[in-house]
């Protein structure tokens, strides 16, 4: 490989917004991100549908889901 070329990949730290903290591997120095599986509501099973016209229950009606 050339020299210059490829950027340096390095050790970093993610840090969410929740205070939740990850180290890893890339080539830019501390990340910051706004949510991350700690405080994402589909990771912590916290998530609601929102179903404002029943379209959730016509489907599981349709397909016989219950």
């Amino acid at each position: 490989m050339k020299d210059g070329l490829h950027p340096e990949y390095k050790k970093t730290v993610i840090k969410c917004v929740c205070g939740n903290e990850i180290e890893t591997g890339s080539v830019v120095d501390n990340l910051t991100v706004e949510i991350c599986s700690n405080c994402h509501p589909f990771y912590t099973g916290q998530q609601k549908i929102l179903d404002s016209e029943g379209r959730v229950e016509r489907f599981k009606k349709r397909y016989g889901q219950k």
